[in-house]
């Protein structure tokens, strides 16, 4: 016979705690659009920030863009387009007179190349004219698939991608859109999810929402329009004020 195993002490469940790092479980096509569906009730103005009106000057916006918010390239860009008007001007332009114009949107220089660099490619490889594809687009310097994809929905009015910026990551992920990773990753997972007509608008609507509402330090929870759709675990914190500014110290004295 089998000796019967002696009941030890049961041991107490561990509950996870609440703001624990558990990844996000993926949601399916339908919730996925009516996610996006409150999103366009909640935010019917989100829209691509950058002033422009061309794909040439959304393509400047966009590389100065980088490390930099969209209002202060809007300060720039007048004068800068109003110097170089044309992809031919910005071709001939040296970095040192460029520099001066985009100094306020930081990393100047680097910008500054890739600008004079962008110019000059199309001008020597497409006849100064943008090209409306994602190839054509990332040969170029300066050019990223993000800036690609921002340029192709909101100047072709044509998506081959989905512009993924910080905003856009942070809420897909909390929002269980896609999984932690990285712009690449999570850009591939919303493709896959959403249907190719909705790619640029999703875009814009997560990052106007990330903007708003989900912000990375302090999320609005308690008015977030898709709050019961939401896996980020520390949502409840938030939306119920528990997690509450620092104290500030003491005034010494008697």
């Amino acid at each position: 016979m089998v000796a019967e195993r002696q009941a030890g002490p049961r041991r107490k469940a561990r509950r996870r705690p609440a703001d624990s790092k558990r990844p996000s479980r993926r949601i399916g096509p339908a919730r996925a659009g009516r996610i996006l569906d409150i999103l366009e009730l909640a935010h019917p103005e989100a829209r691509c920030a950058l002033d422009h009106r061309n794909p040439y000057e959304l393509v400047v916006a966009t590389i100065l863009s980088a490390q930099c918010t969209d209002a202060r390239v809007n300060l720039v860009t007048p004068d800068l387009f109003r110097r170089y008007p044309t992809p031919d001007a910005l071709a001939a332009a040296q970095p040192e007179q460029v520099e001066p114009l985009i100094r306020s949107t930081g990393f100047f220089r680097s910008k500054a190349a890739s600008l004079i660099g962008f110019a000059r490619g199309i001008v020597e490889r497409h006849d100064g004219r943008v090209p409306a594809t994602l190839e054509g687009l990332v040969r170029l310097p300066g050019i990223g698939r993000k800036t690609a994809n921002v340029v192709l929905g909101h100047a072709f009015r044509t998506a081959e991608g989905i512009a993924v910026d910080t905003h856009v990551l942070r809420v897909a992920v909390r929002l269980g859109l896609a999984r932690d990773g990285d712009a690449e990753k999570v850009e591939a997972e919303l493709m896959a999810l959403l249907p190719r007509r909705r790619w640029t608008r999703a875009s814009d609507l997560l990052i106007f929402h990330g903007r708003k509402l989900c912000g990375a330090r302090r999320p609005a929870c308690a008015d977030c329009p898709v709050f019961h759709a939401c896996q980020w675990p520390s949502r409840q914190a938030f939306a119920t004020h528990v997690l509450a500014p620092a104290a500030s110290p003491r005034r010494g004295g008697r």
